[in-house]
């Protein structure tokens, strides 16, 4: 991770690349914000040196060709929050996004979230991506029907209770592609 990532997404507004060791202080930062972390499950990082280490130890790129990547803006190259696709503890494939309070709602999670969908579906040729997020979340659920992902069911998501999935299929987002054109 110590080469300069290369830009992996671009969007109009956003690029999305790998995350790099000089991305611990802004990933520290990221998860410093007890709102930002609020509905998550994680807690905050204890030192920029945790982050470091996460980042340093983070296999997802190597391991499953695709991960969580960092998300900066365009105009001023600045670094705003993550967004990305993992391979979750139910060997699903999920997406997600986190970024910093000064950033909602501009429509960064969902310009950048479109654009994970659309690489994991037309370039990594994945099947099904799910969404899980905390019910009182409500932004962020907004995030995943923008994307037009269907609610699934109710169940726990890392210790919280009572979290919704959402989902869609490749063969659906070709659906829904066609019909927007």
């Amino acid at each position: 991770m110590s080469h300069p990532a290369k830009p992996l997404i671009e969007t109009p507004r956003l690029i999305l690349r790998e995350f790099e060791l000089d991305n611990a202080f802004d990933i520290y930062k990221l998860n410093a914000d007890p709102e930002v972390i609020r509905y998550t499950g994680d807690p905050p990082f204890e030192t920029v040196e945790q982050a470091r280490d996460f980042l340093n130890n983070y296999k997802d790129y190597e391991n499953n060709g695709f991960g969580r990547w960092a998300v900066i803006k365009k105009d001023s190259n600045a670094f705003i929050g993550w967004c990305g696709l993992k391979l979750n503890e139910q060997n699903l494939i999920d997406i997600g996004f986190r970024f910093f309070r000064g950033e909602w709602n501009k429509g960064y999670a969902t310009e950048a979230a479109k654009a994970c969908l659309e690489y994991g579906f037309m370039d990594l040729n994945i099947k099904e991506i799910i969404g899980r997020v905390a019910m009182k979340n409500t932004a962020s659920i907004k995030v995943l029907v923008k994307l037009a992902m269907e609610y699934w069911k109710n169940d726990s998501c890392k210790g919280i209770e009572n979290s919704l999935y959402y989902k869609i299929s490749k063969e659906q987002y070709l659906k829904n592609l066609k019909t927007s054109l």
